[in-house]
C-alpha cells in the first residue's frame, strides 16, 4: 500500500510539472542576442497577462559601423502551442532610443512587429527565435524598416 501511494505521488508531481511547463510561465528574465545592422544584446523581461498573453520588455544596445544605439521596446504578445513544448508567437508594440554616428546623435522612436517560435523545456528555461520588424522614426537616422534577428534565452519564474 506504501509504494502505491509513493508511485502515485511521484506521478502527480512528474504531470503537474509537464503540465505547467507547457503554459505561459509567469515572468521571464533573460537575453535577447541578434542582428540588426551589427550586433545587439538586450536584457530581456516578459510578463504573463492573460490566457495566451504576455507583455515583453527589451533593453539593449547595437553597434555597426557607422551607428552605436541602445533602445527599449515594448511588445505585447499572443502565444499559441504548435505541439509539446513549442510555442510561437505574434506581436506588436513600440519603442524609443538614442543614437551616435560619426556625424552625430540624437533620438529615435519606432514602431515593431513580432513574430517568433519557442521552446519552452521541462525545467525554467525557454529558447525562441524571432524576427522583430523595426520601423524608426527621426529626421537623421532609422527612417527604415530594419529587421532585428534574435536569439533568446530566459529563465522563468
Amino acid at each position: 500500500m506504501k509504494n502505491i501511494q509513493i508511485i502515485t505521488t511521484i506521478s502527480l508531481l512528474f504531470i503537474a510539472t509537464c503540465i505547467s511547463a507547457q503554459s505561459i510561465s509567469k515572468n521571464a528574465l533573460g537575453l535577447r542576442i541578434g542582428d540588426n545592422d551589427g550586433f545587439g544584446g538586450e536584457i530581456s523581461y516578459q510578463r504573463h497577462i492573460g490566457n495566451n498573453n504576455r507583455l515583453e520588455f527589451d533593453l539593449g544596445f547595437r553597434d555597426s559601423n557607422n551607428v552605436e544605439a541602445f533602445k527599449l521596446v515594448g511588445l505585447h504578445q499572443w502565444v499559441y502551442k504548435l505541439d509539446n513544448n513549442f510555442n510561437w508567437f505574434v506581436g506588436v508594440g513600440a519603442g524609443v532610443g538614442a543614437y551616435e554616428t560619426p556625424n552625430n546623435d540624437g533620438a529615435f522612436a519606432l514602431a515593431a512587429a513580432d513574430l517568433g517560435i519557442e521552446y519552452n523545456f521541462n525545467i525554467p528555461l525557454l529558447l525562441s527565435l524571432d524576427i522583430r520588424p523595426e520601423i524608426g522614426f527621426n529626421d537623421n537616422y532609422s527612417d527604415d524598416l530594419d529587421l532585428d534577428i534574435a536569439l533568446g534565452i530566459r529563465y522563468q519564474f
